[in-house]
């Protein structure tokens, strides 16, 4: 069964500032999406009944913004919705009728009650395709109230990017009502909204409704005004126990079968826990909130096709601003596809980001078709080593591997003799530098303008444990295929020696960077903790345990670990304020959750307690409450109560942690075999 853990009652759903805090979001695996808050008010410019991607696959805009349903009882009328307006007003404030929300699996759920009248609400995506539902239905009182009751629902739409500001006059589509089918077509000339009324009739209308006010963007320095245009009415009658609504699409005619369409939805969320349940034994009966993680997992993958691989995947790396990174989706590769059940998605993956493997580096940012590809990344192509470990490991697909180990091997090549921005092999020490001024190429990558906050210009710690780690499974793999292996296992012996280099005896834990231009950086970082949690680890078991404890007395919080220690000149405790701030914060002490699970495996590498390190991640379960219902941020606030910031949905936050608790159940399950 899906999980039904997140629920909240008056005390949250009658509260602005806590149903404003707590948001839904749906995927449809188009790169679509649908986002709002338990209250029912807009705060981000990406909240929306339906953004979708009308340049496949993701130039998104935002098409469907809201349906603002009211309850009417002959002359007595009853809001089921809020909205924000400038200034700060609240009007009208229909959430203080909410007496539940929940998620069924993803889809959100509210009970609105007024007396004895109780109103279930509901809103999901179809999946594959760029078709919103909003329905309705009147539950059963046992026949105690008589009255005939209805709702009317004014229908707003836009023709924005989702990350822009309506301009009226530019938008000015042509309104055709569809009698027969009680629906109205919003045209534009670069697409047409159908909107249908399902148990009732829409009555067209043409009427700006302006300055709804955006909180949340108002927080992060960005412009907090919005406006919809309201087209149309939709009156709705309530029958007990049937679903009344209204389906909005960009896929041809819409079906009006709103059962028929919840159960699809219901099926197709089900079939994701019952495809990780029949794949990957250990999540045949998996804990609540890891279940709830499994249908946030599904949400990032979506169709990448390629005009040679019509079929390709990819990942997107957040929501709701980001597209797909090539560091992101291999990071998060194994949590999504792999712990999940999916080695087909996972091997179109790998295989989609092959295809731009270039100088032996795998693009930043993913390309779009004939689009130039940026190849400003250190690291992505030593995570695609680890990504195809992982893959070749769960799948045993020695096919796959054969095709792609030519490639491997370039990108190893590429590296010994030197690439973009300064990347190589030093000679002298098999050890690798990377960076150029101006240049951002590590995971720590903000810059604001040409401020680069954190260069880490030399040979940082994590990139070098990537390399150690890419040289051993590439030797591993050159053994599988029969080929010859000594020549990477005798560099990597070289970069493990030299990797000493990094130990700080003063801190008993890793520089950050060596041989950087003021020499030796020994900023408290979590980047070193890679150099214990990645399979292949260049350090002694002695030396592993001092990193695992310095990051764990300095770095570590419930919901993962600081981007710098408290006690440096740098650190700031506070993330907030204009891009500026922001961005100057990132990665000078934010809490990044990606992290929570290489902890927590590199912690189970030195103790071997698995049930301790699965506690690590247990914290995580309390978050799935708050921000991005049912997933985990990107960031939180290094200062308790580590309040969540940035991306209220990422990627590998989510996939970070399924991994790191699938491979430490499969840990319990070997030591109990």
């Amino acid at each position: 069964m899906s999980p039904d853990m997140i629920r909240f009652g008056r005390a949250i759903c009658g509260d602005l500032e806590q149903g404003e805090r707590r948001e839904w979001w749906l995927a449809n695996g188009r790169g679509g999406y649908a986002a709002g808050t338990i209250a029912g008010t807009l705060t981000r410019r990406y909240h929306g009944l339906l953004i979708a991607p009308l340049v496949p696959p993701l130039g998104r805009r935002l098409v469907w913004a809201k349906a603002d349903a009211e309850l009417v009882d002959g002359e007595r009328r009853w809001p089921l919705f809020s909205n924000r307006w400038s200034g700060g007003s609240i009007s009208p404030a229909g959430h203080v009728h909410i007496e539940t929300f929940h998620l069924d699996g993803g889809i959100p759920v509210w009970l609105f009650a007024i007396g004895l009248i109780r109103i279930e609400a509901r809103i999901w995506l179809e999946p594959g395709a760029d078709t919103s539902y909003v329905a309705w239905r009147l539950l059963s009182d046992g026949g105690l109230f008589v009255r005939k009751v209805s709702l009317c629902v004014r229908l707003m739409v836009n023709d924005r990017d989702h990350h822009g500001q309506t301009t009226t006059e530019g938008f000015t589509p042509v309104l055709e009502p569809e009698a027969q089918r009680a629906g109205l077509c919003v045209g534009r000339p670069d697409f047409a909204l159908t909107l249908r009324a399902c148990g009732g009739v829409i009555t067209p209308a043409r009427q700006w409704i302006e300055n709804f006010d955006l909180k949340a963007e108002r927080q992060r320095g960005l412009s907090d005004r919005d406006n919809h245009l309201e087209v149309g009415e939709a009156r709705l009658d309530l029958i007990p126990g049937q679903w009344v609504g209204v389906v909005g699409a960009l896929d041809g005619e819409p079906s009006a079968d709103l059962q028929s369409a919840l159960t699809r939805r219901r099926n197709w969320q089900q079939g994701i826990l019952d495809r990780a349940a029949q794949h990957v034994p250990e999540m045949a009966a998996p804990p609540d909130w890891i279940a709830q993680l499994l249908l946030a997992a599904d949400s990032f993958i979506f169709a990448r096709p390629l005009a040679s691989r019509p079929h390709g995947k990819s990942v997107i790396a957040g929501y709701p601003w980001f597209g797909d990174w090539g560091r992101d989706t291999m990071i998060a590769l194994p949590g999504l596809t792999l712990a999940t059940g999916r080695q087909d998605w996972a091997r179109e993956i790998l295989l989609t980001f092959a295809r731009f493997v270039d100088r032996g580096m795998l693009p930043n940012v993913f390309p779009g078709d004939g689009a130039t590809p940026e190849y400003n990344t250190a690291d992505a192509g030593l995570w695609f080593f680890e990504a195809w470990r992982a893959y070749v490991e769960a799948s045993g697909d020695h096919q796959g591997l054969a095709e792609v180990f030519p490639i491997l091997a370039e990108m190893v090549e590429w590296h010994l003799k030197g690439t973009r921005y300064s990347i190589q092999v030093d000679p002298d020490d098999g050890l690798l530098r990377a960076g150029e001024p101006g240049v951002q190429l590590t995971w720590m990558d903000a810059r604001v303008g040409d401020w680069v906050v954190t260069p880490r210009i030399g040979k940082p710690v994590e990139i070098n444990a990537l390399w150690y780690n890419a040289l051993c499974i590439i030797a591993d793999f050159a053994e599988t295929l029969g080929r010859p292996a000594d020549a990477y296992r005798d560099r990597a012996e070289q970069t493990r020696v030299s990797f000493a280099r990094f130990a700080d005896k003063h801190s008993g834990g890793l520089y950050d960077v060596i041989d950087g231009p003021a020499g030796n950086d020994d900023s408290i970082r979590p980047n070193q903790i890679l150099a214990v949690s990645l399979p292949h680890s260049p350090l002694a078991p002695d030396q592993q345990k001092r990193v695992v404890a310095l990051c764990g007395e300095q770095l570590l919080t419930s919901y993962g670990l600081r981007s710098l220690a408290a006690g440096h000149p740098d650190y700031q405790p506070h993330y907030a304020g204009d891009v500026r701030h922001r961005d100057g914060a990132y990665h000078q002490g934010a809490v990044w959750p990606w992290l929570l699970g290489h902890f927590a495996l590199a912690e189970y590498r030195v103790h071997g307690d698995a049930d301790l390190a699965l506690q690590r991640l247990a914290a995580m379960r309390g978050h799935l409450f708050d921000a991005g219902l049912g997933t985990i941020s990107e960031i939180f606030e290094p200062e308790p109560p580590h309040v969540p910031a940035g991306a209220p949905s990422q990627a590998w936050s989510v996939a970070c942690v399924i991994e790191a608790w699938w491979r430490l159940q499969c840990a319990l399950g070997a030591s109990r075999r």
